[in-house]
């Protein structure tokens, strides 16, 4: 039965490995639960989409679901929100993963939709996420990102003091988040920001500012504390990631 539940699990993950510690018990358990998540991702057929062996949760939600595009094994927690209002649209890759409570939500506007989300191949996003894509959100292949994720791709104008701030606008200059970057629980990144491949952001920052790839960041405002480059950051190779931001 072991040998049986890994093969499956690697058709979507190729380097998982049961733990010897791992009882019967627990692979029966595990595998209702799989199997449960598989038949309502079944569910996708009958709104006329492959479900690509898509794994849902209990109360997953799918909005404007003819502009959401997703790879195989998808896998979703419970009552997890996705919603493809938006010029671009939510593409999401292979092997995606997104924690329970999680929103992910290209727009609200009808007046002002947003641009798109993108997630790459093997993106993981623990629980009670909140991705917007406003001014339009990418993260790259294999993220690994802890709970209470948040991304905020617009501001709000707020230079007029006799105006209502909510009738002011927005700006919209988008996020990046590069391939391969670590990011712990409670980080909120900011519009504006490029944060480049190989990252690792500490959890609780609050990323305001661009990065350059390898960066190790943390603090509120997040700033760069060391790099895991082969060459070291340098305070110009800062000025021009900020100044291409």
């Amino acid at each position: 039965m072991k040998s049986l539940l890994e093969r499956f699990v690697r058709r979507r993950n190729p380097h998982f490995a049961l733990h010897p510690a791992v009882s019967t018990g627990i692979l029966l358990s595990f595998g209702t639960q799989t199997a449960g998540s598989l038949l309502r991702g079944c569910r996708l057929w009958l709104r006329g989409r492959a479900s690509g062996g898509a794994m849902l949760g209990a109360g997953v939600r799918f909005q404007h679901l003819g502009r959401i595009r997703f790879g195989k094994w998808l896998k979703v927690g419970d009552y997890a929100r996705f919603s493809g209002l938006g010029q671009g649209g939510l593409v999401m890759g292979d092997s995606v993963s997104i924690g329970a409570f999680s929103q992910v939500i290209v727009s609200t506007s009808l007046a002002e939709p947003g641009q798109y989300i993108k997630l790459g191949n093997r993106v993981g996003i623990g629980e009670f996420a909140y991705l917007g894509g406003g001014g339009g959100l990418s993260i790259g292949d294999d993220c690994i990102i802890g709970q209470y994720f948040s991304c905020h791709p617009e501001n709000h104008l707020h230079g007029n003091y006799n105006e209502l701030i909510r009738l002011q606008g927005v700006t919209r200059q988008g996020i990046s988040i590069g391939p391969n970057c670590w990011i712990g629980s409670k980080v909120t990144v900011l519009d504006g920001v490029i944060i480049g491949a190989g990252c690792v952001v500490a959890a609780g920052a609050v990323v305001t500012r661009s990065v350059p790839a390898g960066s190790v960041v943390a603090g509120v405002p997040a700033r760069i504390i060391s790099s895991r480059a082969p060459q070291p950051v340098t305070p110009e190779a800062i000025n021009n990631i900020l100044a291409a931001a």
